[in-house]
């Protein structure tokens, strides 16, 4: 699920989505089919569970198109998260946002029921943006780091341009007109640092301007001396041939939480001085070759990140492994429980 040609698939079915909510094309049922369901609902007869339930039924089937693409959206999300809870949780939490509003309107009589106007078509657009956003969020770990960047940058500077960023607003401006002025500035200084940012060689959206700082990053990011392992021989050599602990990291290009500890744990001052006396070994399992499974199969992980630590001997610590981000806190910790000094 996670090699690029399926990353793009899936970003290229977020772009395709997100045009619908731009009005591209519209995705929907039929018009004949949406007649003869309506017809069906309104022929049922209120008052019976049944019936209502129904209703309710043929209803979703009618309006269903209408969240179509954010649905979708969520289920390749899920379906890329590969956790269940989260998945069912979420399309829970979609449900009652369906479900909530109608409950709220029929109890209230229809007085609640907002008007219909151009805010409908703003929040379709707001959709549409966030369908993009995810797409460039899917594609970012196998496109170049500068594509993500621009794209980004794009992703923000446009939107704010429509919300009109740029334009004076009236002496007599409403307080939303103002609110929505203001996130659309900070949209576009956030997407031209983006862009200034990538132009000047900076790599990371998360700082985008370091790179103007010239050669000061590079000393003042001190990243771990890892040495790599292809393979269960080469790393049982490696461990053998240490003579002191080992810690053992499992990285990917596409792993998002590996690149967290990456950049927020493993440069941290005092995790460093922990592993001080450690042999540190990585094996890039971003290939997934055969040698990469027999990797990960030797310690039973379905995948990165993990992190396996061993004694001085050569011996697995079983009671101590990292599965998953750990900020620099919990990582200190952990290699506490390991014995490491520092």
């Amino acid at each position: 699920m996670q090699k690029p040609a399926v990353l793009l698939t899936f970003a290229g079915l977020m772009l395709a989505l997100s045009l619908s909510m731009f009005d591209v094309y519209q995705l929907q049922l039929p018009s004949s089919l949406q007649t003869r369901l309506g017809g069906a609902s309104g022929r049922l007869k209120a008052g019976k569970m049944t019936g209502v339930f129904i209703m309710g039924a043929l209803s979703a089937l009618i309006v269903g198109p209408c969240v179509a693409a954010p649905l979708a959206g969520a289920l390749l999300y899920i379906g890329q998260t590969g956790d269940a809870v989260l998945g069912g949780t979420a399309l829970f939490v979609m449900a009652l946002g369906m479900g909530a509003p109608l409950i709220a309107v029929g109890i209230a009589g229809g007085s609640l029921l907002p008007r219909t106007g151009p805010w409908m078509e703003g929040v379709k657009k707001a959709f549409g943006v966030l369908l993009l956003a995810t797409a460039v969020w899917l594609v970012s770990p196998v496109v170049p780091p500068v594509a993500a960047m621009l794209a980004w940058a794009l992703l923000l500077i446009v939107p704010a341009i429509y919300l009109h960023a740029l334009d004076p607003l009236p002496p007599h401006a409403k307080g939303w007109q103002r609110f929505w002025k203001g996130i659309g500035i900070v949209m576009l200084l956030t997407g031209a640092a983006l862009l200034i940012g990538a132009l000047a060689g900076s790599r990371d959206p998360l700082q985008p301007l370091a790179g103007l700082r010239g050669t000061a990053i590079a000393a003042e990011t001190k990243h771990l001396p890892f040495e790599r392992v292809t393979s269960v021989a080469d790393l049982e050599a490696k461990i053998a041939a240490a003579g002191k602990p080992v810690m053992l990291d499992f990285y990917a290009d596409w792993c998002v939480s590996c690149k967290e500890m990456e950049k927020f744990t493993f440069a941290d001052a005092a995790v460093q001085a922990k592993l001080a006396g450690h042999t540190l070994l990585q094996a890039d399992v971003t290939a997934n070759s055969a040698d990469d499974k027999a990797l990960l199969a030797r310690f039973k992980l379905f995948g990165p990140p993990g992190i396996i630590f061993f004694d001085a001997k050569g011996s697995e610590n079983q009671a101590v492994r990292v599965v998953g981000f750990q900020n620099a806190e919990q990582f200190v910790k952990t290699l506490q429980k390991t014995g490491a000094a520092g």
